[in-house]
């Protein structure tokens, strides 16, 4: 009976199987192109909400993507520390690329002091992390919970809470990670779990309504869900590094178009 037990712990806490679409690289390749749509509609296309509607599609999707390499991956510094080298090279860009600059950030003059101005530019990029941020303490959260430290799943819980307001999807977007873990084994149970968290974010803000009920621009999130639950069979294959290396380079690229546009006027 202990024994049956702590099989069924084991499996809870740490699953060894993934039960939902395993064909990670197309996900990953349907995330780029909605991030990039969500994008280039907040930053270049406002009068198209259609853009912003298919931009909800990408974090879940990089949600169940993290989830998923805590179950097959080997190194969890390597894993963590390639999410943490992309969230470190991007904040700068990312800040100026989606419009999240501040004051302090050109408190120095670049032609009077270009190392300290950089290097105050950079630190107060920060204000905003990028969503590397949030995917690296989501994984800490499934680390601590698949290695049973409920004592650092309380800690980083309470960490989180406290700097919510400074993560790309607050607290919402980490929990949303960690369920993705949890029930990743179990489709079944996995997918009323996830639609109901999903439905609940989207009913916390407002700007739409479908049938007298109200709801807000994460609503559409849940268009993510039948890419994640239906399996499909692509076959298709993305270097690890330019899934990574893409988000910098596409932050870059719409700031290249910005710095065009500024120019021609």
């Amino acid at each position: 009976m202990a024994s049956r037990k702590a099989t069924a712990l084991a499996t809870v806490f740490a699953p060894k199987d993934v039960g939902l679409n395993k064909d990670t690289n197309l996900l990953k390749l349907i995330a780029m192109i909605s991030m990039v749509i969500d994008h280039a509609g907040k930053m270049f296309f406002g009068q198209y909400q259609i853009m912003r509607i298919l931009g909800r599609v990408a974090f879940p999707i990089y949600a169940y993507c993290v989830a998923v390499g805590c179950v097959y991956s080997r190194d969890r510094f390597k894993y963590l520390s390639r999410i943490v080298l992309m969230g470190l090279v991007s904040q700068p860009f990312y800040a100026m690329a989606l419009a999240h600059t501040n004051q302090r950030m050109f408190a120095i003059r670049f032609a009077e002091n270009p190392v300290g101005a950089a290097f105050n530019f950079y630190i107060y990029s920060w204000s905003v992390p990028n969503i590397m941020y949030t995917l690296a303490l989501g994984l800490l959260v499934i680390w601590s919970i698949r290695d049973r430290q409920f004592a650092c799943t309380i800690a980083l819980a309470l960490i989180i809470w406290k700097v919510q307001s400074s993560i790309n999807y607050g607290w919402k977007g980490v929990v949303l990670i960690a369920l993705f873990y949890l029930f990743i084994s179990r489709w079944w149970l996995s997918l009323p779990v996830i639609l109901g968290y999903m439905l609940w974010w989207g009913m916390q803000s407002s700007g739409f309504e479908l049938f007298g009920v109200r709801f807000g621009l994460q609503m559409f999130a849940v268009l993510a869900l039948p890419l994640i639950y239906i399996p499909t069979f692509s076959k298709l294959k993305i270097n690890k590094w330019a899934y990574y290396l893409f988000y910098p380079a596409h932050l870059i690229g719409i700031m290249l178009i910005q710095f065009a546009l500024a120019m021609g006027k």
